[in-house]
């Protein structure tokens, strides 16, 4: 018996113990399940399918702006944007469907027709401005005022001025839409709502006159001379008869207008002549004899004339006396010059701009201002700032020899030579003379120059 309870004892045990193990395992197992599905439900790393937002650029807009509406277009026929029919899902779309339940997905419904028809219907109004661009609010309202004043389209196109030029084919389509065409009528009555009431009063004082007020207008007499109160007076007589924007001053205008053509109720348009010939302005100037034309003398006219031309003459003479009073003639050096000498030229001061013909027995040489006038003008030949305004003095001798004198501040180079304040020197055939960097060369008629040696000669003897 103790064996068998032994043996029993034993078998029990082993039992307890191979079912604490398997429990132990299967506990195991399920943590490790659990720690598995935990895995698998809760990524490692968190990850966005969005894309990160930039500015985009010109072409990338007009690139989406074309993707968004080709996926419009695709996404109301029924087929799902962005994908294609062979193309495949992604790994986060598959994730969706596999957790998503498989219920059928029913067809996207087709759009109504009525949309369609509202959208065609917004676009209309835009083709419709498009097309009317011609004719502005301003238009509209004076061709309004016109025909409710004439009640004739052939007068309004003659009479209106608008913005534009239209031909009566347009002006009578412009008018027909705007009567019968419900579009164009809102439109056009929208607009003229916005306009200032300053540009309405404007348009409204261009309205044409209707035959009731120029027949009021034409009752008043040509030979009388109306005011502005005859006119405010008709105007307060016939209130119904005359537009609203109608003034005195406008009556007054169109009533001289009225008057200038002869519209008028007293006034009379003198009738053509029977003649089979009509005399035109050419055949009546053919007509006139110009033998017959007078020639009206003016006494005032001659008598100015007169004066006039002896004034000039007697300037010519006092010029042709003072010529061989000249000391001094200065002439532009070019290449093809004239001769230095003539008959009354004594000597020459040559330079490289300018010459200075010595033409008396003494000449001053200097800078010119508006108070001190010399013979020889320096300030002709370069810049004379540094010279006095006398620098210097040449003379003629009855020997024939030419000195000059300094009576300037800077002195006078002669051949290099310089000649002080209050110096004189003798001028010899190409002297080089400088005065304040200004050069020039001293020429002497020497024919001249012998003939009025010999006469001293002969003089001097007596």
């Amino acid at each position: 018996m103790d064996k068998d309870s032994q043996g029993l004892l034993d078998s029990s045990l082993m039992a307890s113990g191979t079912a604490s193990r398997s429990e132990d395992e299967e506990s195991l197992a399920g943590q490790k399940r659990a720690s598995s599905q935990a895995l698998g439900t809760i990524p490692k790393r968190r990850s966005s399918s969005r894309f990160i937002k930039r500015k985009k650029f010109d072409d990338e807009l007009v690139e989406s702006s074309l993707a968004k509406s080709s996926t419009r277009a695709k996404g109301a026929s029924g087929v799902e944007p962005g994908r294609c029919s062979g193309s495949e899902p992604s790994s986060s779309e598959k994730k969706k469907v596999s957790k998503a339940p498989s219920t059928p997905v029913p067809p996207s419904p087709a759009p109504a027709p009525g949309l369609t028809k509202r959208v065609k219907k917004s676009k209309q109004p835009l083709q419709v401005t498009k097309d009317l661009g011609r004719w502005k609010p301003a238009d509209d309202l004076l061709l309004i005022n016109a025909v409710l004043q004439t009640n004739d389209l052939t007068s309004v196109h003659l009479g209106v001025k608008f913005s534009c030029r239209f031909t009566l084919r347009e002006v009578q389509e412009r008018w027909y839409a705007l009567l019968y065409d419900p579009v164009i009528s809102k439109l056009a009555c929208q607009a003229m709502r916005q306009l200032h009431p300053e540009a309405i009063a404007a348009i409204q004082s261009k309205a044409l006159f209707s035959k009731a007020e120029e027949q009021l207008l034409s009752k008043v007499g040509s030979t009388s001379q109306p005011t502005l109160e005859t006119f405010q007076d008709l105007l307060h007589r016939h209130p119904d008869a005359f537009y609203l924007a109608r003034t005195a001053k406008a009556l007054q205008a169109h009533w001289q207008l009225m008057k200038q053509y002869y519209l008028l109720e007293d006034q009379t348009v003198q009738p053509l002549p029977k003649g089979d010939q009509v005399l035109n302005f050419s055949d009546a100037e053919d007509l006139i004899d110009d033998n017959k034309l007078k020639d009206m003398r003016d006494e005032v006219l001659e008598h100015e004339l007169t004066v006039a031309d002896r004034r000039q003459k007697r300037e010519i003479r006092q010029l042709e006396q003072e010529l061989h009073k000249w000391q001094v003639l200065v002439d532009s050096i070019t290449g093809m010059s004239s001769p230095d000498f003539d008959n009354q030229t004594l000597a020459v001061l040559r330079g490289r701009m300018v010459r200075y013909l010595m033409r008396s027995r003494e000449i001053t040489l200097g800078r010119a201002t508006k108070d001190n006038q010399i013979d020889v003008d320096l300030s002709l030949e370069g810049p004379a700032w540094k010279i006095s305004r006398k620098q210097g003095v040449i003379k003629l001798k009855n020997n024939g020899d030419f000195f000059i004198a300094n009576e300037g501040r800077r002195p006078i180079y002669i051949d290099g030579r310089p000649v002080l304040c209050g110096s004189k020197w003798r001028l010899s055939n190409n002297s080089v003379v400088e005065i304040a960097s200004l050069r020039f060369v001293f020429l002497i008629n020497q024919d001249l120059i012998a003939l009025i040696r010999a006469e001293a000669a002969k003089i001097t003897p007596q």
